[in-house]
C-alpha cells in the first residue's frame, strides 16, 4: 500500500489555521493524507473581535475558550493539532508602540522555540511544511517569529547534530509560504461584487493600497484547487467565535462566486528537495513520486 503523505502547517495563533490554507488542509485529509496544525501560542492576548462575544464571562476565560474554539476548528477540518506552548505577544498599538511583554513568544529564545518545533517535526515526520513569509503574512510580531522558527526548524530537523535527544532526525521535503491576499484575488472579488450590484467589502482596502507596494501574488508558484472545501473552511473559521464576526467581510462574497472565480488557495514554494517544477497545483508534487517510488 502507498504510504500516507503528511503535511504540517505552522501558525501563530488559534484561528490563523482557518483563515490561511484551511480548505487545502480539508482537501488533503479527505484524500486520505495526514495533516497536523501546530499553533505557536494560545492567543491569550487576542482581543474579542466579535461583538456578540464581548462579554465579561468571555474576557475572564479567554485562554480556555480559545482552546475550545481551536479544538472545534481542528475537528471540522479533520486535522491533528498540537500547541507549541508559547504565550501570545499581543499587537502593540500607539505611537510610540509599547514594548512587548517579557514572557511573550516574539521575544523568547529563538533556539529554544525552534527546538520545540523540531521535536514535533521529528514526531510527526511531515513531507511538506507550510508557514508564513518573512513578513508574517502581515507584520504581527508573532507571525514573524512563527516564520523564523519554521524556517529554522525545516533546516534543523534532519540534522543529527542539532537538537539531539528530541527524536530521530527527519527532513521535510518541501517548504511553502501561504499567500491568501494577492492583489489579483482581491480585485477579482471586488469587481465581481460591483458588477453584481453588491457592495464590495474591499473598497476601503483597495483605496488604502500603496502604489508600488509588494504584492504576494507575484510570489505564488502553487495553486491548490480546493473550492469544494470552502464551506468547511468557513465553518472552521466561525468556530473561533471570539475572533470572527459572522457578519465580517470574510463572508460577504457569496460562496458560489468564490468557488467560481478563485477556486484555489495559493502558495510559494521556498525550498524543495524533490525538484522545483513550477507552477504547481499540488503541495505534494514530486513528494508522491519520491515517497511511493
Amino acid at each position: 500500500m502507498a504510504e500516507a503523505l503528511r503535511m504540517m502547517t505552522v501558525h501563530a495563533h488559534p484561528d490563523d489555521e482557518s483563515s490561511k490554507g484551511a480548505a487545502t488542509c480539508a482537501r488533503y485529509v479527505a484524500e486520505g493524507n495526514q495533516v497536523m496544525v501546530v499553533t505557536c501560542t494560545g492567543g491569550e492576548r487576542g482581543s474579542v473581535l466579535n461583538p456578540a462575544m464581548d462579554r465579561p464571562d468571555v474576557l475572564s476565560n479567554m485562554t480556555e475558550i480559545r482552546r475550545a474554539e481551536m479544538a472545534e476548528a481542528a475537528r471540522l477540518l479533520g486535522v491533528e493539532h498540537r500547541w507549541l506552548g508559547f504565550v501570545d505577544s499581543g499587537l502593540p498599538e500607539g505611537d510610540p508602540k509599547p514594548p512587548l511583554p517579557e514572557d511573550c513568544f516574539a521575544v523568547g529564545d529563538l533556539g529554544e522555540q525552534t527546538g520545540e518545533l523540531v521535536k514535533l517535526i521529528r514526531e510527526f515526520r511531515p513531507h511538506v511544511l507550510v508557514t508564513y513569509d518573512e513578513n508574517g503574512g502581515y507584520p504581527h510580531p508573532d507571525h514573524i517569529r512563527c516564520h523564523e522558527i519554521s524556517v529554522a526548524a525545516f533546516d534543523a530537523a534532519g540534522d543529527p547534530d542539532r537538537y539531539p535527544g528530541v527524536g530521530e532526525p527527519w527532513q521535510p521535503l518541501k517548504l511553502y509560504y501561504s499567500h491568501g491576499f494577492s492583489r489579483a484575488r482581491v480585485l477579482t472579488f471586488h469587481n465581481a461584487m460591483l458588477e453584481a450590484g453588491l457592495e464590495s467589502p474591499y473598497t476601503e482596502w483597495i483605496k488604502n493600497w500603496e502604489k508600488g507596494a509588494p504584492d504576494a501574488g507575484d510570489r505564488v508558484t502553487t495553486k491548490v484547487e480546493c473550492a469544494e472545501y470552502f464551506p468547511v473552511r468557513d465553518a472552521a473559521l466561525k468556530a473561533h467565535a471570539t475572533q470572527i464576526d459572522p457578519n465580517h467581510r470574510w463572508f460577504a462574497v457569496p460562496m458560489e462566486m468564490q468557488q467560481r472565480l478563485w477556486p484555489t488557495e495559493d502558495y510559494e514554494l521556498v525550498r524543495s528537495l524533490v525538484g522545483e517544477a513550477t507552477p504547481e497545483d499540488d503541495l505534494f508534487a514530486g513528494v508522491r513520486e519520491r515517497v511511493n517510488a
